[in-house]
């Protein structure tokens, strides 16, 4: 009978080693535990601006961008792909991954909303997986990935490239499942973290160590016929 309750309290205690080493595992994939966060500069690397500040509001574009999709990080809105009629907006406290990136919009002065159905309405044809619905293409990844083909700048999608990611870039990962924007931190290699909502803990983060990059953008509106451009 000893021998027996010697063998469960080793069970038990192994059990909690493994349970241990797996919430270790979960919490530096999912950037709980805290780390060093660096910027473009410790690595020497020059911020781009946009040659464009579409709200005439003194700050660019990609500033814009940025500060927009940190502000979404910020308010951490819980993760729901709930369908929202009349319009399609959830409220600030709800979203999923492409609502980060409409938001990034608004702030810089765009509705990305209405420049993503008035593509689709106007050129069917690119947008195979649009209902139409004015309600919902827009927070559809896919819609996305076709617009930003068609009318942003495509970089690179190597990660260790690290001079060629900037705040405020538009990045969509594995094969079209998820899409978010680059942060102005960067990890102790100068691989950029990303701002995105996948319904993790932390929204600003270390994401490219388990996101399989797809598709790079930057959006550069001096550069797009002005007619496909819409005001929020």
């Amino acid at each position: 009978m000893k021998i027996k309750k010697e063998s469960v309290i080793r069970l038990i205690k192994l059990l909690i080693i493994i349970c241990a080493v797996f919430a270790v595992i979960a919490a530096y994939e999912f950037n709980i535990i805290p780390s060093r966060k660096y910027t473009a500069e410790d690595f020497g690397i020059d911020i781009v601006r946009s040659p464009v500040d579409f709200d005439n509001d003194g700050l660019d574009d990609y500033t814009e961008l940025l500060y927009g999709a940190q502000k979404d990080a910020a308010n951490h809105p819980s993760y729901n792909g709930k369908y929202w009629p009349d319009g399609g907006y959830p409220p600030d406290d709800i979203g999923v991954c492409t609502d980060v990136i409409w938001r990034a919009f608004r702030e810089a002065g765009y509705s990305l909303r209405d420049m993503v159905d008035k593509d689709i309405t106007l050129y069917p044809e690119d947008y195979p997986e649009a209902d139409p619905d004015i309600n919902i293409d827009f927070r559809r990844v896919n819609n996305l990935e076709h617009f930003f083909d068609k009318y942003a700048i495509k970089l690179s999608t190597d990660i260790n490239e690290i001079d060629q990611w900037n705040p405020g870039d538009i990045v969509i990962f594995n094969n079209g499942a998820h899409i978010g924007m680059v942060s102005a931190f960067r990890n102790r290699k100068g691989i950029p973290y990303i701002i995105h909502n996948g319904g993790q803990p932390v929204r600003n983060e270390d994401y490219l160590k388990r996101g399989k990059v797809y598709r790079h953008y930057r959006f550069d509106a001096s550069q797009i016929d002005e007619n496909v451009l819409v005001k929020w």
